[in-house]
C-alpha cells in the first residue's frame, strides 16, 4: 500500500509514518520544517523528505491514501492536487480507525490524565509480555515507538485527544475511533482557540460517549461531577463503571498504595496519580490482566515521558519538571509534590506558554492553581503573546487571576534564570510546570543546583 504524508514532522504524524514503514506499507512524506527528535527519526528510516517544501508532483494516481496533518493548511498544493485527482484523504485519526477497525478499539479520554492512563496500561501489557496495538502522546521506556499496528493483535489502545482531526475535518480526534472499551478521566475547560465557551468544550465530550459502540463500556471517574453527569445521562446503550481514587499513605517520601495484600511501594506519587492509576487497572481488567498481576507490573511504573519527572535529587532536596500547564493539572502537580515533601519548602514555577493560558479571559481559571505551594513564580513571555496574535497580557491580569499577594512574576528569562540560580535549594522542592522552556532555560545546568 503506497501512503503519503502531507506534513510528515508533526510529534504524531511522523510515528504513525514509521508504524506503516513497519508494517511493510510503501511511505513518503512532506513538511516545510522537521525539527528534532522528528527528523534524526525520520531519517533513520529513511523516510526524511530530500528537500522541505511542498511538491504538488508527489501526488499521483499510484497513492492508495494521503494522511493529512494538522500543520499543513487547506490550500496545501500537495493537498489541492489530491483533491484534484480523488484520491483517498485521511486525517490522522481516521487512518487508525480504518487500520483498527476489525480490532477491539480501547480509547482513553479526558482533560489530563489520558498520557499517564495510556503509558500505565502499556506498561502493564508490556510487563507481561502481552502485544498490543497503541497509539499514545509520549515516548515510554521500554517502547521504541509512539505508535504501533499490526495485523494480528486484537486490542489497540489509542490516546483519545480531544483536539482538532485535520485543517479540513474539523471534529475533534476522540469523535472518529468508536471505541469498544473507553475511560474518561476528568473535564477541565481547555483549547479556548477551538472552543470559546466552556459548554462548547463538554459538549465534545458527550459525543464521545454516544460514539461507544453499543453494548461496550466506558469506565469513569466519579469524583469529577461533570464527568459523572455527562456518563449517567447518555442514553447510549453501554456499561458504565465507575472509579475512584484508591487508599494509599505517603511514607518518608514513598506512596503506598493499598491493596487487597496490604500496603505496596509505588513509584509515582500524588492523588490525580492514584486516580489515574485505578482507571488503568480497570481497563487492564478488561483486557485480560487480574487484579495481583496488575499491581505487580505498576509497582516498577516510573511515569510517562515529561509527567512529573526528576530532573536532581538531594538527600534534603529534590527538582521536578512537569508538562502542566492547563489550571486543573497545575493545581493537581502542585498539591502532589507538596503532599509527597511536606516537611519541605516548595518553589513551584509555572510557564503561561499555550493560547489558553495566555488569554485574559481564560487567565481566572488559574485561582487557586499554586495555593500549594510556599513561593509561587510565574514566567511568561510577552514575545510569545506578539507571536500567537493575543491580546497582550498584563502583569496586573495574572497577579489578580492567581489571586496570590505573593506571587514572583518575571517576563524576561534572564531574570528568572538568575532568581533560580540565586537560590539555595536545602530542604526545598522545586517543581517546574511548562509545555516550554522558560524563553532557553537548560534544565541541565540546574543539577548543579543540587
Amino acid at each position: 500500500m503506497n501512503v503519503h504524508f502531507i506534513a510528515i514532522g508533526g510529534a504524531a504524524m511522523h510515528n504513525l509514518a514509521l508504524a506503516l514503514q513497519n508494517k511493510g506499507y510503501n511511505v513518503t512524506g512532506s513538511d516545510d520544517t522537521i525539527f528534532d527528535p522528528s527528523k534524526s527519526r525520520l531519517e533513520a528510516k529513511g523516510l526524511l523528505p530530500k528537500e522541505f517544501g511542498w511538491f504538488p508532483e508527489k501526488i499521483t494516481g499510484d497513492l492508495d491514501a494521503i494522511v493529512l496533518g494538522m500543520h499543513a493548511k487547506a490550500d496545501n498544493p500537495e493537498l489541492l492536487k489530491a483533491q484534484e485527482l480523488g484520491l483517498k484523504i485521511y486525517s490522522y485519526p481516521e487512518f487508525l480507525f480504518e487500520q483498527s477497525k476489525h480490532k477491539t478499539r480501547v480509547v482513553i479520554g479526558g482533560s489530563h490524565g489520558k498520557t499517564t492512563i495510556t503509558s500505565m496500561i502499556l506498561h502493564v501489557m508490556h510487563y507481561h509480555d502481552k502485544d498490543v496495538d497503541f497509539m499514545v502522546g509520549a515516548q515510554l521506556e521500554g517502547f521504541d515507538v509512539m505508535v504501533k499496528l499490526t495485523e494480528y493483535n486484537d486490542f489497540i489502545v489509542l490516546e483519545g485527544d480531544e483536539y482538532l482531526s485535520s485543517p479540513i475535518d474539523r471534529r475533534p480526534k476522540f469523535h472518529l475511533y468508536k471505541p469498544n472499551i473507553a475511560l474518561l478521566s476528568g473535564i477541565a475547560w481547555d483549547h479556548i482557540n477551538v472552543f470559546p465557551t466552556y459548554e462548547n468544550y463538554v459538549e465534545q465530550f458527550k459525543i464521545f460517549v454516544d460514539s461507544i459502540v453499543r453494548g461496550g463500556s466506558i469506565n469513569y471517574n466519579e469524583e469529577d461531577e461533570e464527568v459523572k453527569r455527562i456518563v449517567l445521562e447518555s442514553e447510549n446503550q453501554i456499561r458504565k463503571l465507575p472509579y475512584q481514587t484508591p487508599e494509599y499513605s505517603v511514607e518518608e517520601g514513598t506512596t503506598m498504595l493499598e491493596t487487597p495484600d496490604g500496603p505496596m511501594p509505588i513509584e509515582i506519587f500524588g492523588a490525580h496519580n492514584l486516580n489515574n492509576l485505578a482507571g488503568a487497572k480497570w481497563i487492564c481488567q478488561h483486557m485480560g490482566v487480574d487484579e495481583d498481576d496488575f499491581y505487580e507490573a505498576i509497582s516498577t511504573f516510573t511515569g510517562a515521558s515529561k509527567r512529573l519527572e526528576k530532573i536532581a535529587e538531594t538527600n534534603n532536596s529534590v527538582a521536578y519538571k512537569d508538562f502542566a500547564h492547563s489550571p486543573s493539572k497545575v493545581e493537581a502537580t502542585t498539591k502532589a509534590v507538596k503532599n509527597q515533601y511536606s516537611d519541605r519548602t516548595l518553589v513551584a514555577c509555572l510557564e503561561l506558554h499555550t493560547y489558553s493560558s495566555l488569554n485574559s479571559e481564560f487567565l481566572k481559571e488559574y485561582k487557586g492553581a499554586l495555593d500549594q505551594a510556599d513561593v509561587a513564580v510565574v514566567f511568561y513571555s510577552p514575545h510569545a503573546v506578539e507571536i500567537k496574535k493575543l491580546e497582550e497580557v498584563t502583569h496586573n491580569q495574572i497577579a489578580s487571576a492567581f489571586q496570590r499577594d505573593d506571587l514572583i512574576i518575571y517576563t524576561n528569562p534572564e531574570d528568572f534564570k538568575n532568581f533560580l540560580f540565586s537560590q539555595n535549594f536545602e530542604n526545598k522542592s522545586l517543581l517546574l510546570m511548562s509545555s516550554g522552556n522558560y524563553g532557553g532555560l537548560n534544565f541541565n545546568e540546574l543539577k548543579d543546583l543540587f
